[in-house]
């Protein structure tokens, strides 16, 4: 199981960005879509890995992987957190919902499709 952790910085021009973070070493690993121009590229130097997005909204946010997203969601539901988009299969084949953490911010949940 991936339970991998990582932050995700949104919006501005995604090729500026990308080319700031290879400047620190990181290599680009994944793109969607994965032909013509990105919107999200992810990078990695090492461990570290860090997801570059093109769109407008969170300037910042982060992603985790977990082993049954709809569980977690309504585990969170019960606990009072503030559920932003309920679990939906995406088209790169991994099931998504995103809640906000106790400080504001925007954490993506995220395990594969079923």
């Amino acid at each position: 199981m991936d339970y991998r952790f990582f932050p995700i910085v949104n919006g501005g021009d995604l090729r500026s960005t990308q080319e700031f973070y290879q400047r620190l070493g990181f290599e680009k690993t994944f793109q969607f879509p994965l032909d013509g121009e990105p919107g999200y590229v992810s990078m990695a130097r090492g461990e570290v890995s860090i997801g570059i997005g093109a769109g407008e909204g969170e300037p910042f946010s982060v992603w985790s992987y977990v082993e049954d997203v709809d569980r977690i969601i309504e585990e969170l539901r019960l606990a009072g957190v503030e559920i932003v988009a309920e679990p939906v299969d995406q088209p790169w084949g991994e099931r998504v919902a995103e809640v906000r953490d106790p400080t504001g911010i925007l954490v993506h949940l995220a395990n594969a499709a079923s």
